[in-house]
């Protein structure tokens, strides 16, 4: 136990961010992909990995060098309609990942206890909201660590099944391309989940709270934090690690759909909770009940992150105090726009929205946001009026113009496909 602590003590807000992209709706994604393709698309688990380690090390280096969360700092050196039109997008994307989320959670619980979806739903909700409105930051960091654990369930699944392994590494080494819609628009729909704006809000806002907590800074938006070598070491090593852990779960969770729902045929999975449900008469009840376990354990950590990331970017837009270290009185728009966002995302499970139109819709938004975004965080990223000497290097430099490249590839296949 005394171990687990230490580790814990050294991860931070990279770590964080990085398995709370494994949530109920990456889970759906990375099961359908493992379902329609079996193992030939876990080559996108390393292809993604340092793109993802890029966008996050500059949004945390962003944070932690200004003092003030990504939203905070466009709004004080760039225009504003910039500004409102991503944070606008991005509200409205997050509120229906929150609501897709809670409604994996609440489907995959049903399955367990067999007690309604609505009062399972919306027990789920006031838990969230409660935990994240209620407890002090310092609290709620070790919290949202230990969630982190729910994701190794997705571990024990794949040593249940029988697994052939060097199927499995022949297919993450050496690519294979199929040139069908089908196919790449899966692979739009993987690096949409894997690099989600609402992760670059959540890891530069949650770095200044780290500084805030260790008395670095007086609060947010106010100063600039001393920032260190070590700090940025720190930065770095966290990152790397949470986007690796991340990747190692969705590789994982392909591994286990592809060798089971693959092999046997089943294509419609459209929820995490599909994934599951579908998992239990091929594999065993215990496949079951950890794919099961890990989908509501990964939900108590993303939907919080979900509704706080929207939070932090609409709160600085408008110049509002933000922060988990403040209590509900002292920033009140700032918890209001969290608890809206999660009542919003409680409707959508009502008006007849599917979970995959609702996942789809998510992931366009996602799309058209993300380009832009990581064209803005790598501007900021390489402007010495705001960085000083802690801009990005060549290497950053070059893998993130990539990444923009990339995504904004994605961002015009996934708009072709909705139009």
């Amino acid at each position: 136990m005394k171990f687990v602590k230490k580790i814990i003590k050294i991860l931070g807000p990279g770590f964080i961010t990085g398995a709370s992209d494994d949530d109920p709706s990456g889970i759906a994604t990375y099961s359908q992909t493992g379902a329609l393709f079996g193992f030939s698309q876990l080559w996108t688990a390393p292809f993604s990995f340092p793109l993802m380690v890029a966008a996050q090390e500059m949004c945390g280096r962003i944070g932690l060098v200004t003092g003030r969360g990504l939203a905070g700092v466009i709004r004080q050196y760039y225009t504003k309609k910039v500004l409102y039109g991503a944070v606008l997008l991005l509200f409205v994307a997050n509120t229906i990942n929150i609501g897709a989320d809670l409604g994996a959670m609440a489907a995959s619980l049903q399955l367990i206890l067999g007690l309604p979806f609505w009062m399972l739903l919306i027990s789920i909700a006031v838990i969230t909201l409660c935990l994240e409105v209620f407890i002090s930051y310092k609290t709620y960091a070790q919290y949202l660590k230990y969630l982190t654990f729910a994701l190794f369930s997705y571990f024990f699944v794949v040593l249940t099944i029988h697994i052939n392994w060097k199927e499995v590494f022949s297919s993450t080494v050496f690519p294979t391309v199929q040139f069908t819609k089908d196919y790449l628009l899966n692979i739009v729909a993987i690096l949409g989940t894997t690099i989600s704006p609402y992760l670059f809000f959540w890891q530069a806002s949650e770095e200044v709270e780290e500084e805030v907590a260790h008395h670095k800074l007086r609060q947010m938006g106010a100063g600039q934090p001393k920032v260190t070598p070590k700090d940025i070491s720190r930065l770095r090593m966290d990152t790397i690690i949470g986007m690796f852990f991340s990747n190692l779960v969705m590789w994982f969770i392909i591994i286990a759909t592809g060798a089971t729902l693959f092999t046997q045929g089943i294509k419609t999975i459209q929820t995490a909770s599909d994934a599951a449900l579908a998992l239990r008469p091929i594999a065993s009840d215990f496949a079951f009940l950890l794919f099961a376990l890990g989908i509501i354990g990964t939900g108590f950590l993303a939907v919080p992150i979900l509704a706080g990331s929207a939070s932090y970017a609409v709160s600085e837009a408008f110049g509002w105090k933000a922060g988990l270290y403040r209590t509900p009185k002292t920033a009140p728009q700032f918890y209001l726009v969290i608890v809206i966002a999660t009542v919003i995302g409680i409707t959508i499970n009502f008006i007849g929205i599917s979970p995959f139109s609702a996942l789809y819709y998510t992931a366009v938004l996602n799309g058209i946001v993300a380009p832009p975004l990581l064209f803005i965080i790598l501007i900021i990223a390489n402007n010495k009026e705001i960085m000083g000497n802690r801009v990005n290097n060549r290497l950053l430099n070059i893998i993130g113009i990539v990444t923009i490249i990339i995504m904004a590839i994605s961002a015009i296949g996934l708009l072709l496909t909705f139009l």
